[in-house]
C-alpha cells in the first residue's frame, strides 16, 4: 500500500522560506508523477506544483517564480521549497500520488505578517 508522509511546515515570516518534503513508500517511486496541493481555511484544495518522472515542472501561476517542486529518487522524496512566503500561502499542504490517487496527511504552514 503507497503510504506518503510529509514534513517540513511551520510558521514562518512574512519573506521567508520553508522546504516541505514527503517520503513515498509502497511504490516504485521514480517512474511516478508527484504533486503538492494546498487548502486553505474556507476554500478548496489547490494544485500548487508537479513534477513528472523526467523531471519536467509545472507550477501554478499563484506560485511562480516562489516554489520550486524537485524530488530525489534515491530517497523516494519530493520537495517543496518555497521562498518569498505571503500571508496568502497559509494553508495545509498535501502531498499527492496521482497513479496510487494516495494523499499525505497534510503539514500546517502559516506566514505571518
Amino acid at each position: 500500500q503507497v503510504q506518503l508522509v510529509e514534513s517540513g511546515g511551520g510558521l514562518v515570516l512574512f519573506g521567508g522560506s520553508l522546504r516541505l518534503s514527503c517520503t513515498v513508500s509502497g511504490s516504485i517511486f521514480s517512474n511516478r508523477p508527484m504533486a503538492w496541493y494546498r487548502q486553505a481555511p474556507g476554500k478548496q484544495r489547490e494544485r500548487v506544483a508537479t513534477i513528472f518522472s523526467d523531471g519536467r515542472t509545472n507550477n501554478a501561476d499563484s506560485v511562480k517564480g516562489r516554489f520550486t517542486i524537485s524530488r530525489d529518487n534515491a530517497k523516494n522524496t519530493v520537495y517543496l521549497q518555497m521562498n518569498n512566503l505571503k500571508p496568502e500561502d497559509t494553508a495545509v499542504y498535501y502531498c499527492y500520488d496521482p497513479n496510487s490517487n494516495r494523499w499525505g496527511q497534510g503539514t500546517q504552514v502559516t506566514v505571518s505578517s
